[in-house]
């Protein structure tokens, strides 16, 4: 038997519901204590680099823009959802620095595309090294106040002195800390591409600029572009369960057919009436490049029966999406851009963003001059996958004293040493390391949407990955504070055990007098 509990559904006045924060709001709230550690001067500094301080409207609070910013991905909100978000809760407010409770909206949902189109990658990785430097990882550079050289002086050669003085500098230096490096592909929130398809759209856009160029003039027919037929012969196709690879081609020479004669039609109509030209707006034109190049790679495709074309477009309206052969065994292809990051102590750090699909072995030298370039000395180890592994690039790191923790190239020795031995066994613990960073990017796929970005700008995409990897390294910087308060609370536990207080205390006597203990 269980007693019923109930409520009437009733609703009751706002002003009678009664609310904890009138005593005040919980200190230890997470984004109250994440609020007191993040340094918003210097990032703030960061944000307004790229705005005039004398020209324009004044902008929102850098720190509610990069607090906004922090709560979508942290949470994986909507733009909207976010400022409803930022509105309803006291404690997000807090963090964004305002002074009091409001209702208002901090901003309107349609900035956050500005505001990622500030925010870049480089921003972002800024950003990053002011959290390295609060956590206590990096220190702080003193920027060169040296007068610039004389216009007539070498420039070239004290260039390459300098150059050659830090490096000497550098390889007389102790390797500390371990570099992590690996690839990651970024899928784009776009439809699947088939050819079929994108040949079907770029022949439905065709047909809307001809309708946007032509004008209704008695006695003057349309040109006639057989949408009807078109639109029946592909859904005739596409909505099949089976698709035979005949049908299939036939099907691309159809609509191949129709978009060659749409895309004659619209040059016809503009070569007889340039002034028409004016009707096209920026998106339009655009659209229709991406169409005519689209067209050409097509017909290439299926005269020479292939599947693969030199920056092959597979999405209209975002024709900078290129196709990335993973080599994995699901999904092989995906449809995006791919990053190079490194991770260092947990933290996560973006070299390259690129949708070009590119050697990632390329990038070691550059990720290694980046730890040099925040931590000022070499790594003791770079830890990464065979793709990095090339001759040259073993060379590199040999010559500046790094190990490579991947395997050894040629056959293996018959007759080891102790120290051949040993350099395998800490070899095999750094390559198990390598599940790090493969899980920051499975947390950033499963956990704050880096499995489908969806920005529709290249700019703005790469902007929305770099502020995921710049969220994560916050949430293991919150981590971080509370182990080390933790640690600290123990230390200190541990330290006053050992006083001669607590040993009174502990027996029950302290100087004449004798405490008596229950129990």
């Amino acid at each position: 038997m269980h007693m019923i509990r109930y409520t009437s559904n009733k609703q009751f006045k706002l002003e009678l519901f009664e609310s904890p924060f009138e005593s005040g709001m919980d200190s230890t709230n997470r984004w109250v204590m994440l609020a007191k550690e993040l340094p918003w001067d210097e990032m703030a500094s960061i944000y307004y680099r790229s705005m005039s301080s004398g020209q324009g409207a004044p902008g929102k609070d850098a720190r509610v823009v990069i607090g906004a910013v922090i709560l979508k991905h942290k949470m994986r909100l909507p733009d909207r959802e976010v400022i409803e978000q930022i509105r309803e809760n006291p404690y997000l407010q807090y963090f964004l620095g305002l002074e009091r409770f409001t209702t208002k909206r901090v901003f309107d949902p349609t900035l956050f595309p500005t505001i990622r189109k500030r925010l870049g990658v480089e921003q972002f990785e800024a950003m990053n090294d002011e959290i390295l430097i609060k956590a206590g990882l990096m220190e702080r550079k003193e920027e060169s106040k040296d007068p610039k050289p004389p216009e007539d002086t070498d420039v070239g050669s004290k260039e390459d002195q300098e150059a050659e003085r830090k490096e000497t500098e550098l390889r007389a230096k102790p390797r500390k800390g371990k570099l992590l490096i690996d690839a990651v592909v970024t899928e784009q929130m776009i439809k699947y591409p088939t050819d079929l398809d994108l040949l079907n759209g770029s022949r439905e856009e065709s047909e809307r600029l001809i309708d946007l160029l032509y004008d209704f003039v008695p006695g003057h027919l349309k040109p006639r572009t057989y949408r009807k037929v078109a639109k029946n012969q592909y859904l005739a196709v596409s909505k099949r369960s089976r698709k035979p690879r005949k049908l299939i081609r036939k099907a691309l020479r159809k609509q191949l057919g129709y978009l060659k004669r749409n895309l004659s039609i619209i040059e016809e109509l503009l070569d007889e009436y340039p002034d028409r030209f004016s009707r096209f707006k920026h998106r339009d034109m655009k659209i229709y490049r991406v169409i005519q190049h689209l067209y050409e790679q097509q017909q290439f495709m299926y005269d020479n029966r292939v599947h693969t074309h030199p920056n092959r477009i597979v999405s209209i309206h975002q024709p900078w999406v290129r196709p990335m052969v993973t080599g994995k065994a699901f999904p092989k292809v995906q449809f995006g851009s791919k990053s190079s990051v490194s991770l260092v102590d947990g933290f996560a750090s973006v070299h390259r963003i690129d949708w070009d699909n590119f050697n990632e072995g390329g990038d070691l030298k550059g990720q290694v001059k980046d730890f040099v370039e925040r931590h000022g000395h070499y790594p003791e180890a770079v830890i990464t996958d065979t793709k990095y592994g090339s001759r040259e690039n073993r060379k590199w790191l040999k010559d500046r004293g790094i190990r490579f923790s991947g395997k050894a190239l040629g056959r293996p020795k018959k007759n080891p040493t102790p120290e051949d031995l040993e350099l395998k066994k800490l070899k095999n613990q750094e390559n198990r390391m390598r599940s790090q960073i493969e899980g920051k990017f499975g947390q950033g796929k499963n956990g704050y949407g880096l499995r489908k970005i969806r920005a529709r700008l290249a700019d703005t995409s790469e902007s929305w990955v770099a502020a995921i990897f710049f969220v994560m390294n916050l949430v293991w910087f919150l981590q971080s504070l509370i182990v080390n308060y933790t640690n600290t609370i123990a230390i200190w536990w541990q330290q006053f055990r050992a006083m001669p207080i607590f040993q009174a205390l502990k027996h029950g006597r302290f100087g004449n007098f004798t405490i008596l203990r229950a129990g």
